[in-house]
């Protein structure tokens, strides 16, 4: 069984297709997998069961990244092609079965819509995939949890600024974690690269006893790190859709993006969102206060 599965560029919408990918590993074990995908998503995948190959799409001037995937790909004889970027090269393979998401932005979960491309309704929750070495990172990273003392990630960056909550809310909404949780540590989580390090600089500053997770890890070993934390707070980002596929509690923080769309999807995940329209309300309407409550409220949760 050869399967080909083309997901999404942007890391966000790679792990919400985990779920799917990973119903078809459960429904044919033995399946050799080849999954195409952008660059920064790619690592997503390294320990995935029935991995054949990761193609890794480099956009190109003219779409020609796309050829170069046909090129890779044609000389396979595909038992499955699922393809979530709606693209022609699917139709232009050798291949039994075809799923192709069709059409542009629609509205609904992103989730729903995955799933019910294959006939799964509830769609499956997304995964990570992680190894020994993964765990033994977070275990060196993050501390050991102890009753009353949970470590609580904070992800303060996002791809683009207008998702971004003002990172100087960051120090009074510790404040007021830790008026009831005075034994919680912060462990702030960022990606890779200037743009990730600056963001997430004012969080660490203002915050100089929190773990420093980001920038130099890899997609698993920040999943199995969010995995060893009580709960994760950020914005609406591919390290939020990572937390709540690691099974980390999640706290999603929406302006103008959906959360009707793009809300974090998990065993226990919420979401808060700045007043006004949706897809158009300004983050920085977001109040402390809001965050804090909902914060605290799925903390409980965890800690009961």
């Amino acid at each position: 069984m050869r399967i080909l599965f083309i997901t999404a560029t942007r890391l966000g919408d790679a792990v919400i297709s985990t779920g799917i990918l990973n119903t078809l590993i459960q429904q044919w074990p033995d399946a050799r997998i080849t999954v195409a995908c952008g660059p920064v998503a790619a690592g997503l995948f390294s320990h995935m069961p029935g991995l054949e190959r990761v193609l890794v799409m480099r956009k190109r001037p003219y779409d020609l990244h796309w050829l170069d995937l046909w090129k890779a790909c044609v000389p396979t004889r595909w038992d499955m092609t699922v393809d979530l970027r709606g693209s022609v090269i699917s139709f232009v393979l050798r291949s039994g079965r075809r799923f192709v998401m069709r059409g542009g932005r629609r509205p609904g979960r992103r989730v729903g819509h995955l799933g019910a491309l294959l006939g799964l309704s509830p769609a499956p929750h997304p995964t990570v995939w992680l190894n020994d070495a993964d765990r033994l990172t977070a275990e060196q990273t993050i501390p050991a949890p102890s009753p009353g003392a949970p470590v609580i990630a904070l992800g303060p960056t996002a791809n683009w600024h207008g998702k971004v909550w003002p990172t100087e809310n960051y120090l009074p909404l510790w404040q007021r974690i830790t008026a009831d949780y005075p034994n919680a540590r912060a462990a702030i989580f960022y990606g890779p690269g200037t743009q990730e390090a600056e963001l997430a600089q004012p969080v660490l500053h203002a915050l100089p006893d929190a773990v420093d997770a980001g920038g130099r890890f890899s997609l698993t070993q920040t999943a199995a790190m969010l995995a060893s934390c009580a709960l994760y707070i950020g914005n609406d980002s591919g390290l939020m859709h990572l937390a709540a596929a690691a099974g980390t509690p999640t706290l999603g923080l929406f302006g103008p993006s959906r959360a009707s769309e793009y809300a974090p999807t998990g065993a226990l995940t919420r979401w808060v969102e700045a007043p006004g329209p949706e897809g158009q309300a300004p983050i920085a309407g977001l109040s402390v206060e809001c965050v804090a409550n909902a914060a605290l409220a799925l903390l409980r949760q965890t800690q009961a």
